[in-house]
């Protein structure tokens, strides 16, 4: 049975992307008789408020949207995060780093999709474990993992290639568990078999594999949709004040008339269907 989930994050009120994005998942899941799930990344302590949850669930509401069992909160899961690094750590592939955004930005010399492709520094070092984050050594998961492959639903098979990733933190200075981490983890507990989201996270499913392999996690199907983006290519983010969906709510617009003029890709002047540019939340 298909299983899918919308995983909003409550550090900014939703807007016509974030309906896009949920309206997918949603439409995927009760075409095919499955199970659609509602899932609130709420660890990110510096940015995450609790007031949101309750606006992003009548959003949801208002738009039409219903989903299977009880709201799932991220901040519940925080040990099976720690357990999952615990066991990375003991297979000698976390190592601790110091290094500040500053200093990986001057020491970096390749772009990878997240932006500067961290050179090792700290690989190797010896380094306070208190405090830090935890990156991956890419190369020696890989190298334990060998050749994997991932399915994307519109795009096909896929070859994984997290390498290009350079070596990423699991574990972040401010929160429990990176984006990478928390969202493999979570989608393996919650039994989802379609990860659906916007092609601006297409590249984050090569270590979202490999994580899989190394924790012996099941591996889903991706369906990366396209995203709804501004007149200059760049994708609806809450940074910008994109047009919240409460401010439409609350104006008195149909909800359930929103949703269908996305299902038939009706959107607001200047506003349209594209790859994005930029992983901006």
């Amino acid at each position: 049975m298909i299983r899918t989930r919308f995983a909003p994050s409550p550090n900014g009120p939703l807007h016509l992307g974030h309906a896009y994005a949920a309206i997918v998942a949603h439409d995927l899941a009760r075409e095919q008789g499955g199970e659609f799930l509602l899932r609130i990344e709420d660890i990110d302590g510096t940015r995450s408020r609790a007031d949101l949850v309750p606006e992003i669930i009548a959003d949801l509401e208002w738009l039409g949207l219903t989903w299977d069992g009880p709201v799932v909160f991220q901040s519940s899961r925080l040990a099976s995060y720690g357990a999952a690094a615990e066991r990375l750590k003991a297979l000698g592939l976390l190592y601790p780093c110091q290094c500040t955004r500053a200093e990986v930005l001057a020491a970096a010399r390749e772009t990878g999709p997240d932006g500067p492709v961290y050179p090792g520094t700290c690989r190797g070092r010896a380094v306070n474990p208190d405090g830090v984050a935890w990156r991956l050594d890419m190369a020696k998961a890989a190298a334990l993992a060998g050749p994997l492959e991932w399915i994307d639903a519109l795009a096909g098979p896929q070859v994984a290639l997290p390498e290009q990733f350079g070596d990423v933190v699991l574990l972040r200075k401010e929160a429990p568990a990176s984006y990478h981490l928390a969202a493999t983890l979570d989608d393996a507990a919650d039994g989802i078999t379609l990860v659906t989201r916007g092609q601006d996270l297409f590249a984050a499913s090569h270590v979202h594999r490999l994580l899989q392999a190394l924790l012996g996690l099941p591996v889903p199907t991706w369906h990366h949709h396209l995203l709804i983006c501004e007149p200059d290519g760049r994708k609806l983010a809450k940074r910008r004040g994109s047009p919240a969906l409460a401010v439409l709510r609350r104006g008195g617009e149909d909800g359930r008339s929103v949703a269908q003029a996305l299902r038939m890709d009706q959107f607001p002047t200047g506003l349209c269907l594209g790859a994005g540019v930029g992983i901006e939340a």
